[in-house]
Order: structure tokens, then sequence, then C-alpha cells
């Protein structure tokens, strides 16, 4: 019974490493209906990628251009090199719609989308069970230097500073349980009274209140 005339948006965020990715996978095969958001990014496609489904590839004048004619719900510059943003317009079609849509963002995105949607932006934080199993997961990817992990790290730190601004926190120990702890935060946001369609059970109930008369 949720609302169709409000969706919800949740927004992760988390270190470089932290698992934010599989976690939200695990999210979108339980439940179908999510979506991810794809973002626009500066860099090129790596391989495997496709434009339009992992990210909309678009050149450093493209980018500029959305950004300043508002077409951004939020952009960032990642670690000095590549930009990267959200489109507005396909984030609040799939609010309008009803829909539930996750975006995968750092935390200066996240606090720009706040400030933008206010309450409609679910805020969660995936964290690490420790430090040492941090660096241990960017190492074992094995697709970065020592100077790249480093810079990765120093960006984790941080993220891990300002946790403070999320609605609720995940730790990534075992995935099948931090998978579970979103699927827990996206049924309890779909309760909420500001989007369970309460108006209608109510009447429902009250009818057959009346009637039981």
């Amino acid at each position: 019974m949720a609302d169709s005339g409000r969706g919800i948006l949740l927004v992760v965020s988390g270190p470089s490493g932290v698992g934010k990715g599989t976690v939200i996978n695990g999210l979108m095969e339980q439940y179908p209906d999510v979506t991810l958001s794809v973002s626009c990014t500066t860099r090129p496609p790596r391989a495997g990628e496709s434009d339009g489904q992992d990210y909309q590839f678009v050149s450093d004048s493209e980018f500029e251009q959305m950004r300043r004619s508002g077409e951004l719900l939020e952009w960032a510059q990642v670690h000095g090199r590549h930009y990267y943003g959200t489109l507005r317009q396909p984030v609040e079609e799939a609010l309008a719609a009803g829909r539930t849509l996750v975006l995968e963002i750092d935390y200066q995105g996240a606090k720009s989308v706040r400030e933008q949607l206010g309450e409609q932006a679910v805020l969660v934080f995936v964290a690490p069970p420790s430090w040492e199993a941090l660096i241990e997961r960017l190492r074992k990817r094995h697709t970065e230097s020592e100077q790249a992990i480093a810079e990765r790290l120093a960006s984790a730190r941080e993220e891990i500073e300002n946790m403070e601004m999320y609605d609720y926190v995940v730790v990534n120990d075992e995935v099948a349980e931090a998978v579970q702890q979103l699927s827990g935060i996206l049924l309890a946001e779909q309760q909420t009274i500001e989007r369970f369609d309460w108006r209608r059970l109510r009447d429902e109930l009250l009818a057959q209140a009346d009637g039981w008369r």
C-alpha cells in the first residue's frame, strides 16, 4: 500500500572498496522494481561498460554545460581527475512515478541531494567492519597501485568523518547480512506515514467499523 504519489530515493555512500555496489546489487535482486540511477561521467568507459547502462559518458564540455544549466542534482570531481554527476530529470521523474531509485554517490553528493530533495532522499552509509578490513579489500582487487590505494584511503577517512549526516548505517561485514539491513531500511521507509497509503486504509477500516455497528 505504498503511496504511488511519492517514491523513495535511497542515497548510498561509503568508502571505496567497502562493497556498496555488491550490497546494492543484492537489494535489487530481492526487489526487481528497484532501479539504480545512472550517473554521468567524463571518464572514459572501462572494459565491459556500456553507455547508458553503467554510466552516461560525456565530454568535459558537455558536463560543464549540464552543470551550468542546472541539469545536475549533484556533481563532484573525484580524486582530482574526472567529473561525476547525477541528472536531475530522471530522478525527479522516478520519484513522481512512485518508484524506488538507488543513487550511489559520495558524501558531498549526498549532502547536495538532501539539500535539494529534503526527506525524499534517504541517506544510507555503508561502513567497513574495521579499517584493516577496508585496506585488505582494496588490495585484494589488484586494480590499483599503492599510491592509488593511499588516495582512496584518504578519501575514505573523509567519508567516515561525515558519517553523522546519514539517516542509517549499514556495516558490511557479511554481504548477505548487509543486504538484509538495507532491505529492512527500504521496507521501513515504505511504511512511514508520509509514504504509506494510510488514508485509503483508514477509510476502509472506518467503513468496516461503521458496518459492524
